[in-house]
């Protein structure tokens, strides 16, 4: 059965607090509007800090697109061998023993895509499949887990590699002026993350079984506008109330196999922002504490995008990770509006579980 191993994550060097942001907002938007308005909605994410991936006073020059994406990939290449490197010794394995490298990002563009450059610099056998996803936003992590886990039914021996690269402070543009993207300004951060699916051993989240879930009619709430300037952030005032459409998804997905959403042991799933976990607390009828480890993610980091379930989850294992055998879900939910969802059991244990038995 194939297991998510321990995640590796980074995230750069350069912080920017929540008092930082709110101040940036009052100076460099002083005549807006709707400032008052903004500047609730930041401090109302409950983000402290947030890392960035080069000095805010470059943070907020836009150079161009061709500047920024050269950036994207002199960063990421620069940063995504170290948490690869770190992911495989979680899972006690080496770049010949990968089979498959899923990388995710919505904040660069690259072709051939990282996946390439990572097979030929760091000793990856020349055999390895290459699945790049660029455009689930930050569903793209669940995407991935669920991708490498399809993978590892098909091919029960194989090992996948998951990269998350997302360098959100380079989709800045200083022209939004939109209270939406006023508050995505004080709400997105950077980070680096990667994870080893093994289709036999380790230790982690034993994957069951996964699915995914799209809400009709709903293209345009989460989006890009491509524009000469780069990647525009598009959001709508609905998002914020999606979990009253993915929470029902979620326990239908879990229903048949006798899972109740409800009575699950951990629960690892996209911060996107403070209302998305107070819904799930609603909807799914639980406390606070359940969500405890992507709070911490959102205050400490932001909403990191698709790195955000593997932050998260790396938390629980610093916190000794669960009892053996516990239920739990991993969610990444973004553009579509998108659910990617996953349930598994938490193995203590470096050899394969038997499987299941369904009840009845």
């Amino acid at each position: 059965m194939a297991t998510l191993c321990r995640p590796s994550i980074a995230v750069p060097e350069y912080v920017i607090t929540r008092e930082q942001t709110l101040e940036l907002a009052r100076t460099l938007h002083a005549d807006h509007p709707q400032l008052g308005l903004a500047l609730r909605l930041i401090g109302n994410t409950g983000v402290q800090t947030r890392h960035l991936v080069q000095p805010i006073e470059d943070t907020l020059k836009h150079p161009g697109f061709t500047a920024r994406n050269a950036r994207y990939e002199l960063e990421a290449k620069a940063r995504v061998p170290e948490v690869i490197r770190r992911a495989l010794d979680h899972a006690e394995l080496t770049t010949r023993d990968i089979d498959l490298i899923v990388y995710v990002s919505c904040t660069g563009f690259m072709m051939p895509s990282m996946t390439a450059w990572i097979i030929n610099t760091m000793d990856f056998r020349s055999e390895t499949r290459q699945l790049p996803i660029a455009q689930l936003g930050c569903a793209a992590g669940g995407a991935a887990i669920n991708r490498a886990h399809d993978f590892c039914m098909a091919y029960p021996a194989s090992n996948v590699l998951i990269v998350s690269c997302e360098f959100c402070s380079l989709c800045y543009q200083p022209t939004d002026l939109g209270v939406g993207n006023l508050l995505s300004n004080g709400l997105f951060g950077d980070a680096l993350a990667a994870a080893v699916v093994r289709g036999e051993g380790g230790v982690g989240v034993q994957l069951e079984r996964n699915g995914s879930h799209l809400v009709p009619d709903t293209e345009d709430w989460i989006s890009y506008g491509v524009r000469d300037t780069g990647f525009h952030f598009m959001l709508d005032k609905r998002v914020p109330g999606t979990m009253a459409m993915l929470a029902p998804a979620m326990r239908a997905m879990a229903e048949p196999y006798d899972w109740d959403m409800s009575g699950l042991d951990f629960y690892i799933v996209h911060a996107g922002g403070p209302r998305i976990l107070d819904d799930l607390c609603k909807y799914l009828n639980l406390p606070p504490e359940m969500f405890r480890y992507s709070r911490a993610t959102l205050t400490e980091r932001g909403n990191i995008a698709s790195a955000v379930i593997f932050d998260a989850l790396e938390r629980l294992f610093q916190d000794g990770g669960a009892e053996h055998r516990a239920r739990g879900v991993i969610a990444g939910f973004g553009p579509g509006i998108t659910a990617e969802i996953a349930l598994g059991t938490w193995s203590k244990n470096a050899t394969p579980a038997p499987a299941e038995v369904p009840a009845g």
